[in-house]
């Protein structure tokens, strides 16, 4: 009998270890140059996910850490740098998911938005409004 329990809790925590998970610091990359443009933090928050911009990289404007000028919600004017752009992603399956959860600060608009893991260092991320979507790839920062 104890060997039997301890064979099922040693097989539970060896088959967690290959459980997917998102949380961690992602690269992303411009969709036409394929240049370094951010790193997002993703992390967990009352059991839902969420993503701040942690650095910024190759910036086409004049200032370290530019304000969100696009933003029509809370986040209007704040810096981009430390900015939540993910808000309250639920789990379904190997997806997570939210209405209105992604802003894409370059022109202030907010995404539905859905997410999985390609692999464990790539990470498709899909903002879509209705039947339309753009899906970007993430890399995971080492």
């Amino acid at each position: 009998m104890r060997i039997s329990l301890l064979i099922l809790t040693l097989m539970m925590i060896w088959m967690s270890s290959f459980a997917q998970n998102i949380k961690g610091v992602w690269e992303t990359y411009d969709d036409e140059s394929g240049i370094l443009k951010s790193e997002v933090q993703i992390y967990e928050k009352n059991g839902k996910i969420y993503g701040k911009i942690i650095e910024l990289h190759n910036l086409k404007v004049d200032t370290d850490n530019p304000i969100c000028i696009k933003c029509t919600d809370y986040r209007k004017n704040e810096p981009v740098r430390g900015m939540e752009i993910i808000t309250g992603l639920k789990k379904d399956g190997d997806e997570w998911y939210a209405d209105d959860a992604i802003l894409d600060p370059s022109n202030g608009k907010i995404y539905d938005c859905k997410m999985w893991l390609e692999s464990h260092d790539k990470l498709a991320v899909r903002g879509y409004i209705g039947w339309f979507y753009r899906t970007q790839y993430w890399k995971r920062k080492e």
